[in-house]
C-alpha cells in the first residue's frame, strides 16, 4: 500500500506537467524514484492535451460543483423525477460547457493550446465525470491519462485511463436507504407545496387587506361627506324656518298695510266727491 500511495504521489505531480515536458519529467522522476517503484514510474503513459487539461481542473478544485450536480442526477433518475431530471440536464450542460471553457484557459495560461478536437474530449470527459460515478473517481484523481465519453466505458476500463491506482466507488445505496431518502424527499416536497400554498395564501391576504384599507378609506371619506351635508342641511333648514317666520310676519304686515290703503282710498274718495258736489 504504501508503494502504491507513493506512485500515485509521484503521477499526481507529473500528470499537471504540460505534455511535452512529460516524458523527461517521468524519466528523471523514475530515476530519483525507489527501486520497488522505479519501474512503475517509468511505465506511466503521457498523457494527451485533452486528459491534461481535465487534470488541471480537477488538481484545482473546480470539479466540485459538477459532482454535487452529479449526486443530484443519480438520486433524479433513481426516483425517476422527470421533472427534476429536465432542470438538472440544462444545468448540466450550462456547467460541463463552462468547466471545458475554464479547462482550456488553463491550459492556455500553461502555455498549451487546445485544439478544437481536444476541446470536445475535454467536454466529453467532464461530462462522463458528472454522469458517472466511476468515471468522477477517474476524473478527481488528477492523473488521467486518456479522456472519457459516458457510456462510451466500462469501470474496468478506467483503470487503463488514470495513471497510479484508481480509487473506488462507493457502494450503491441499499433500498432502505433509498426508500427513507425517496420519503424524504416527498417529505421535503409536500413541505415546500405546503409554504407555496402558504406564500400565496399570505399574498391573497396582503391584496384583500389592501383592498380593505381602501375601501374603508372611501366609506370614512364619504361619512365625513355626508355629516358636513348634514349640518349644512340643518343650518339651512334652521335659515329657511327664520325665513319663512319672517316671510309670515311680514306677510300680516303687508295684510295691514294693504287694508289701511283701501281704507284710505275710499276716504280720499270720498272727499273728492264732496269738494265736486
Amino acid at each position: 500500500m504504501p508503494e502504491r500511495s507513493d506512485l500515485d504521489a509521484i503521477a499526481a505531480e507529473l500528470y499537471v506537467l504540460p505534455p511535452a515536458e512529460f516524458t523527461a519529467a517521468r524519466n528523471a522522476r523514475a530515476g530519483m524514484a525507489d527501486r520497488s517503484i522505479a519501474a512503475q514510474v517509468k511505465g506511466l503513459r503521457k498523457p494527451t492535451v485533452a486528459a491534461w487539461t481535465v487534470n488541471l481542473l480537477a488538481r484545482g478544485g473546480q470539479l466540485g460543483e459538477a459532482l454535487e450536480l452529479s449526486a443530484a442526477l443519480r438520486e433524479a433518475q433513481e426516483d425517476l423525477d422527470a421533472a427534476e431530471l429536465s432542470r438538472l440536464g440544462r444545468q448540466r450542460r450550462a456547467l460541463v460547457a463552462a468547466l471545458a471553457t475554464q479547462a482550456t484557459g488553463l491550459a492556455k495560461d500553461a502555455g498549451v493550446t487546445v485544439s478544437a478536437a481536444a476541446r470536445d474530449d475535454v467536454e466529453k470527459t467532464i461530462n462522463a465525470a458528472v454522469m458517472d460515478a466511476a468515471a468522477a473517481a477517474a476524473v478527481m484523481t488528477g492523473r488521467l491519462v486518456t479522456p472519457l465519453e459516458a457510456g462510451a466505458f466500462e469501470e474496468a476500463d478506467l483503470a487503463d485511463a488514470v495513471g497510479g491506482s484508481l480509487p473506488g466507488v462507493a457502494a450503491p445505496r441499499q433500498r432502505d436507504d433509498l426508500a427513507e431518502r425517496r420519503a424524504r424527499k416527498a417529505a421535503e416536497k409536500a413541505a415546500r407545496e405546503a409554504e407555496r400554498l402558504a406564500n400565496e395564501a399570505e399574498r391573497e391576504l396582503a391584496r384583500i387587506e389592501a383592498q380593505r384599507t381602501k375601501l374603508q378609506e372611501r366609506v370614512d371619506h364619504v361619512s365625513e361627506r355626508i355629516d358636513d351635508l348634514r349640518r349644512d342641511l340643518d343650518r339651512l333648514e334652521e335659515e329657511q324656518a327664520r325665513a319663512q317666520a319672517a316671510l309670515g310676519q311680514v306677510e300680516e304686515e303687508r295684510g295691514a298695510a294693504a287694508s289701511r290703503a283701501r281704507s284710505a282710498a275710499k276716504d280720499a274718495e270720498r272727499a273728492r266727491g264732496a269738494l265736486e258736489g
